[in-house]
């Protein structure tokens, strides 16, 4: 495109249900047409070159793909990993392609790949904490992608969009803002790594049913008016702007629809218990200290 600046971009899956992907495309303003053909910046477009659930080509001319797009733009394409990074026996329950007749492990990828990127995008809280494949007891022995990559010597810039599965603008805003104004200042991210801007407040501060809360008003069964901490809403502990957000353009959401927050933008999902599993140990008053990461 004459005047265009062209952004590669490749996205690979490891461990994943492929719900990172099925939500970011369902992006609704701008659509994913507007972000993958249109200028998502001004003077800036995105070049998508490799994402396994929506492209036509299939094996080694594929691969190649991510071979080339590694060695002819180094330092300038962006990397998004979506799944979870299984490391146990050699990262063998999570391959993606060949070299020299050897599989390659997802876990080799979303290293060699990261390590000449721009930035990498974790997308998704399989990415981010390891989710659900990483729910004890991980039999596969899956770690965030920020573990592998301190654990490799990976120094490219990562910004976490946690979820499970994200919400379109998460994905949507983290890119335009990195197109637009660069990466991330480190006053921008949280400790976890994840942007302030849809990540910088507690479910628990602007749910609709905070006053029940404040006034110890406990729902006792769903469909009942009241707090729904009870029932096993993680609120107190979740950082995500879905109050003020929504879903599905607004509609909707969690705690509107009747049913508690899961935490799942959260490190400590799933393992928190069951959807209906009140929150234990856990001094609420202290809203946000649930958790806090070492080192």
């Amino acid at each position: 495109m004459p005047g265009i600046v062209e952004v590669p971009a490749v996205w690979i899956q490891g461990g994943s249900c492929s719900g990172c992907s099925v939500s970011v495309l369902n992006s609704l303003a701008p659509s994913i047409a507007n972000v993958l053909i249109d200028d998502v910046v001004p003077g800036k477009h995105i070049n998508l070159r490799f994402h396994a659930t929506i492209m036509a080509g299939a094996g080694q001319p594929v691969i190649q793909v991510l071979e080339d797009t590694r060695e002819r733009s180094r330092g300038e394409y962006l990397l998004v990993v979506e799944g979870a990074i299984p490391t146990a026996d050699g990262g063998v329950y999570c391959r993606m392609g060949e070299r020299d007749g050897e599989h390659v492990t997802f876990h080799r990828w979303a290293v060699d790949l990261g390590r000449d990127a721009l930035a990498v995008i974790a997308l998704g809280t399989c990415a981010c904490f390891g989710g659900i494949p990483g729910g004890a007891p991980n039999p596969t022995g899956v770690k965030p992608l920020m573990d592998i990559y301190r654990e490799a010597g990976v120094a490219t810039p990562l910004i976490n969009v946690p979820g499970c599965a994200p919400h379109p603008d998460w994905f949507v805003g983290t890119l335009a803002g990195v197109l637009l104004g660069g990466l991330p200042k480190a006053d921008e991210l949280d400790d976890l790594l994840r942007p302030k801007a849809f990540f910088g407040n507690l479910v628990h501060e602007h749910c609709p049913r905070r006053a029940y809360f404040d006034e110890g008003k406990f729902a006792a069964h769903f469909g009942e008016p009241g707090c729904l901490y009870e029932l096993g809403c993680k609120g107190p502990i979740t950082y995500a702007d879905c109050p003020d957000r929504g879903w599905n353009s607004g509609v909707s959401w969690c705690i509107k629809a009747g049913m508690g927050c899961q935490a799942c933008t959260q490190p400590e999902f799933p393992d928190l218990g069951s959807f209906y599993t009140k929150l234990a140990d856990v001094d609420v008053p202290r809203i946000g200290d649930c958790w806090r990461r070492e080192g």
